[in-house]
């Protein structure tokens, strides 16, 4: 079947298309971007401005068309946290839904990161023991731990890249007093899960994903997308952590020019990388995997897997598959 997914992101709304059964790898067909940046769009209350709901709504439009295009069967509509901790987010949800006719579901955390980690489980399988898996996105910052497909501890914490630079990395660049104030806070907020997360035991695998892990990795010598999913990536924290005092003291166009990093992802590229360096360090780790699976693929594993569970008492009924 055609599945589509529409992932409404802290800073991009993004439409996938893949063909997919139960049991099958999901094949990529095609796939639509929209910046957004909502991380932006919030006003001192914390509402997203109408500007920011425009540029959302027209996003979500766009897909529409796509999904049309495309002849989806299914789409499967989401929202992480940009729009989960808006003080308007039901009333935007509401509003694109008369508009668009799509009814967003919104994400808790914690079930991005559980998703996120069921598509890591399923890359890299059974062998790859206890996994330990960091997501970087928008506005959050996601941290599941386990052995099965279900982590054994899930975290997620208001530490994305999109927020943090928002919050608290005024400038360009921004001045010294004021990183360190963010290091300060990143450190403390991750200092305060370490626990949490250490009593699910020591990982075999540490496997990072999100575009803001893929571009330090790339920024610190890993191959480009371009060589495809498989080529085996990694994030090492002693290549990570020169790069932390460069990037503050870069402005976001010259961070443009750096192997890896888009125009759209150069302005928050120093909070990703104390957020990265922070995880490193706290939860005691020297490298990690870049894995291609993420909170997208996650859907579309546990959709697939519920038509397969759907359709198992017919497959008992009718005797189909026996020899």
């Amino acid at each position: 079947m055609r599945l589509g997914v529409l992932d409404v992101g802290s800073n991009t709304v993004h439409f996938l298309v893949v063909d997919a059964h139960p049991g099958a790898h999901p094949m990529p067909v095609s796939s639509v971007r929209s910046l957004v940046r909502l991380a932006e769009h919030l006003d001192d209350a914390g509402a997203l401005r109408p500007e920011g709901v425009d540029a959302l709504t027209r996003a979500v439009e766009e897909s529409v068309r796509a999904s049309e295009d495309a002849g989806v069967e299914e789409c499967l509509s989401f929202a992480t946290s940009a729009v989960r901790d808006a003080v308007n987010g039901q009333e935007v949800l509401d509003g694109i839904a008369e508009r668009t006719g799509v009814r967003l579901e919104v994400l808790p955390g914690r079930a991005e990161a559980d998703l996120t980690f069921l598509a890591v489980r399923r890359w890299y399988g059974w062998s790859a023991g206890r996994l330990l898996v960091l997501d970087i996105g928008g506005g959050s910052l996601e941290i599941a731990v386990g052995l099965d497909e279900v982590p054994d501890v899930s975290v997620s914490l208001p530490l994305g890249a999109g927020r943090l630079t928002r919050d608290r990395l005024p400038g360009d660049p921004p001045k010294a007093e004021a990183v360190r104030e963010a290091r300060r806070y990143v450190r403390q907020r991750i200092g305060a899960a370490v626990r949490e997360v250490a009593r699910a035991g020591e990982p075999d695998l540490v496997v990072v994903t999100s575009k803001t892990f893929r571009s330090l990795a790339r920024l610190t010598g890993a191959a480009p997308s371009a060589e495809g999913p498989r080529v085996r990536r990694t994030l090492r924290l002693d290549k990570l952590a020169p790069w932390v005092p460069k990037l503050a003291t870069m402005k976001a166009k010259a961070r443009q020019d750096l192997p890896g990093v888009s125009v759209e992802r150069a302005p928050q590229l120093l909070a990703g990388a104390l957020v990265a360096e922070a995880a490193f360090e706290l939860l005691g780790v020297e490298e990690a995997l870049v894995g291609p699976w993420a909170l997208r693929e996650g859907l579309i594993l546990r959709r697939l897997d519920a038509i397969g569970a759907e359709r198992a008492p017919v497959r008992e009924r009718t005797g189909a598959g026996r020899a």
